[in-house]
């Protein structure tokens, strides 16, 4: 009975919620070899950390000896996923999703056995359907219902403009898993509405409903927007191992303890023993160049995790920090928040107000080693800030 409970406790790790519960016990209980499915769009060509939150959980599902599909969306990326969006979202082309798909089965397995892995695209059987067969697949919902999704009541009480094919976005991602006869989906807090929406076509088509299990959408390096490439708050599993550690270390502090649930392959047991080592007096810093060289062993092998901290300073473009590079310390005073001019001023990166204008109005500074916008806010954490082309520190906004 202890195996079964501690692969419950496994797969539930970091999950938001598993619906429903008993029938996941149920499921592991059996002793059944599960599938186990995630569906990605091809939406763009790189994947970055945010992503890999499901391919971890997969991978779990991997080390437990359960089936896991790699689901590409090929059909469902032409019609465009319209969730968390205010407006119809712009459908792909066929050679773009080709492009980036290709590039997904590059990336994921850094994380997942290619061996234990099947890659499907659901464009093998979306377009069997046929007109006759959407047509079908639409009498399953009503409008009604579609209008209980966040997304589309919003946009509908705004008299916002919905396009009749995108209320076939969730009922095509229900029907992969008709098609696939899934036992469990994995899916971001966004994806619940299409998730279930598996369920309730499980069941009409006369097949047990699976297990939904929601994970969160990783935060970013802001530790308030989720994770994202449009944001610019994002760690890319293609980012060089310089760029990659120095984006971990820089992550609130407040943020590490997530980060090392969602994203570290360490037993639970040795997180909480970490836990409890900074409960104690031990530097976070420290603890999250642990998690930097796991994940930068993990995208580029050990050799790279054991020197992406070096560095010089003429090599600060590939993201590598100089070994004399100072550290500063700004307060808040009593504010939350602070303008990048202002901490440019006070960590002595700017020598003026006017000097931090100009580097700003001219793209001239980067946090971590991302551009930014003249207008960011920045509040407590540490950041690796860089003025030019050899002006750079490591500040501590506290």
């Amino acid at each position: 009975m202890s195996e079964i409970n501690n692969a419950l406790e496994e797969i539930k790790r970091g999950a938001d919620e598993v619906l429903v519960e008993a029938e996941l016990e149920a499921l592991v209980a059996s002793g059944k070899r599960l599938k186990v499915k995630a569906g990605f769009d091809p939406t763009a060509p790189d994947l970055h950390l945010g992503h890999t939150v499901l391919i971890n959980k997969m991978r779990q599902f991997q080390m437990l000896g359960h089936e896991v599909v790699f689901l590409i969306g090929d059909f469902t990326g032409m019609i465009g996923d319209p969730t968390g969006k205010s407006a119809t979202r712009p459908p792909l082309t066929r050679e773009q999703i080709a492009d980036n798909a290709r590039t997904y089965k590059e990336q994921i397995f850094k994380i997942l056995d290619p061996e234990k892995t099947t890659v499907a695209f659901n464009s093998e059987w979306c377009e069997q359907l046929g007109a006759a067969g959407m047509l079908k697949l639409a009498s399953h919902q009503t409008v009604a219902r579609m209008l209980e999704r966040d997304d589309f009541k919003k946009r509908y009480a705004a008299n916002q403009s919905i396009a009749i094919h995108e209320f076939m976005y969730p009922l095509v991602q229900g029907y992969d898993s008709v098609a696939l006869e899934c036992d469990i989906e994995l899916g971001g807090t966004d994806q619940r509405f299409n998730l279930l929406m598996g369920r309730e076509l499980q069941k009409d088509y006369g097949q047990k409903p699976q297990v939904v299990i929601t994970m969160p959408l990783l935060e970013g390096l802001d530790g308030v927007q989720k994770m994202s490439k449009s944001l610019g708050n994002y760690i890319g599993i293609t980012d060089a191992p310089g760029e990659m550690f120095q984006k971990m270390v820089s992550i609130p502090d407040s943020l590490m303890w997530r980060y090392f649930e969602l994203l570290s392959f360490r037993p639970l047991n040795e997180i909480d023993a970490l836990k409890t080592s900074v409960e104690q007096g031990a530097n976070p810093r420290d603890i999250k160049i642990e998690l930097a060289r796991e994940i930068v062993a993990r995208f580029h092998g050990e050799e790279a995790a054991a020197n992406a901290h070096k560095g010089a300073g003429n090599i600060v473009k590939d993201g590598e920090i100089p070994e004399d590079c100072p550290e500063v310390e700004v307060a808040l005073e009593g504010v939350e928040q602070l303008p990048i001019g202002r901490i440019l001023n006070q960590s002595n990166l700017a020598t003026n107000s006017a000097q931090a204008k100009d580097m700003l109005k001219n793209g001239r500074v980067k946090v971590d080693w991302q551009v930014i916008e003249p207008s960011l806010m920045l509040g407590k954490g540490e950041y690796v800030i860089q003025a030019g082309k050899k002006k750079i520190a490591k500040v501590m906004i506290v």
